[in-house]
């Protein structure tokens, strides 16, 4: 079963034949053992996917955010999972579009040959959760670095990452004449980071992802660090946003391919009753229905994808595609555990561990609900509920 829109076919075809080094067994045990996949992210960065989105003159293959969404799709698509490294690739359009050409030379040549990593981004706390502007971490300038005082949650691949992404208030939220004003983003280095203020405190839970809470007491930062100017931070980290939601997108339509190719095959061959199952309508309906679903999400990613290429304002075909392929990866995940039947929790059919992975997609990196209020607000200019 393969996708309409497949003019990305060297791209699958590559990933492909490094996925089929690591079979579910590896997906399986990796999973088992809360482990991370370092081989597996070795493997990606040795070859120069991880370093797609970096332009040439740095390094790197400077593809587009839809052939970064194609690598993507394609990880998860082979019973992988892209929640370990899609870090790196929606960060890398923060740096790419606002770092200064210093930061640039510095940074981006490293992260191409693998010698860096840029897998983590500081946004989400506590208190304010989807709320960003209200974010309560602050940094103030002192000499020639900025203090940073504050708490992060939900910070993922820090303990795999070398550099992390802040978002910080430098100016209080009293002093700004709108909220989204006074906030600024910084290149952290986390080792460094983590000797002389960050406290990195990891938080186990439901899927095998790597997450954690974050504390910060006087951590300094050099001034050279402030990515872009101060105060405009709000506006540069919605371009790593609306990467990561698309990006998200398209594992989402991954994961659903998983899911109908492994259902199909498994109702095609399961006899019960003197007949296979998938001979039932009831049973054939609500995998159409996903199959469906995943096509008609699989268009919107693309047309997120082209307007973030271009550079246009692309935030609602950005949650509109987070939305919809997420709606149906875990429609296709559902009818694949349901119709595996008892064989579906089995931990050697690996499709327990995919949907799990799948479902966090419903709340992570913006819950449905938000999405429905941002298009509700911004697309019918209903009046904002929140």
């Amino acid at each position: 079963m393969t996708s309409q829109h497949d003019s990305y076919q060297d791209i699958r075809d590559g990933i492909r034949a490094l996925c089929a080094q690591f079979p579910a067994e590896y997906h399986r045990k990796i999973d088992e053992a809360r482990a991370y996949p370092e081989e597996f992210v070795d493997a990606l960065t040795r070859e120069g996917w991880m370093a797609a989105l970096i332009p040439e003159d740095y390094g790197g293959s400077g593809l587009g955010l839809t052939e970064a969404s194609v690598i993507m799709e394609e990880i998860n698509r082979a019973g992988g999972n892209s929640g370990a490294c899609h870090g790196q690739m929606y960060n890398m359009n923060t740096l790419v579009r606002h770092g200064s050409e210093e930061q640039r030379l510095k940074y981006l040549p490293k992260i191409a040959s693998g010698e860096l990593r840029l897998q983590s981004m500081g946004v989400t706390e506590p208190t304010t959760g989807t709320d960003t502007t209200r974010i309560k971490t602050t940094a103030v300038k002192k000499g020639d670095r900025y203090v940073v005082n504050g708490q992060k949650v939900w910070i993922s691949r820090v303990q795999h990452s070398d550099l992390m992404i802040l978002l910080a208030r430098t100016t209080p939220l009293a002093d700004v004449q709108k909220k989204s004003e006074g906030l600024s983003i910084f290149l952290v280095d986390i080792r460094q980071a983590m000797k002389s203020g960050m406290e990195v405190r990891p938080i186990l839970n439901m899927v095998n992802h790597e997450t954690n809470e974050l504390f910060f007491d006087n951590l300094e930062i050099p001034e050279e660090n402030l990515i872009g100017e101060e105060g405009k931070g709000f506006k540069y980290i919605l371009t790593g946003l609306n990467a990561e939601r698309t990006l998200i997108a398209a594992e989402c339509i991954g994961d659903g391919y998983w899911f109908t190719d492994k259902v199909t095959d498994y109702v095609r061959e399961r006899e019960v009753f003197g007949r296979p199952i998938g001979q039932n309508q009831g049973v054939q309906f609500p995998i159409a229905e996903a199959y469906i679903e995943i096509e008609a999400a699989n268009l919107m990613r693309y047309k997120a994808c082209s307007l973030f290429d271009a550079g246009a304002p692309c935030g609602a075909e950005a949650n509109m595609a987070k939305y919809l392929a997420a709606k149906a990866s875990w429609e296709a995940a559902n009818a694949c555990i349901q119709f595996h039947g008892g064989f579906g929790f089995a931990c050697e059919y690996d499709v327990e561990r995919k949907f799990r992975e799948t479902r966090l997609y419903q709340v992570a990196p913006i819950s449905t609900n938000l999405i429905l209020s941002y298009v509700a607000e911004h697309v019918l200019g209903l009046p904002r509920s929140f």
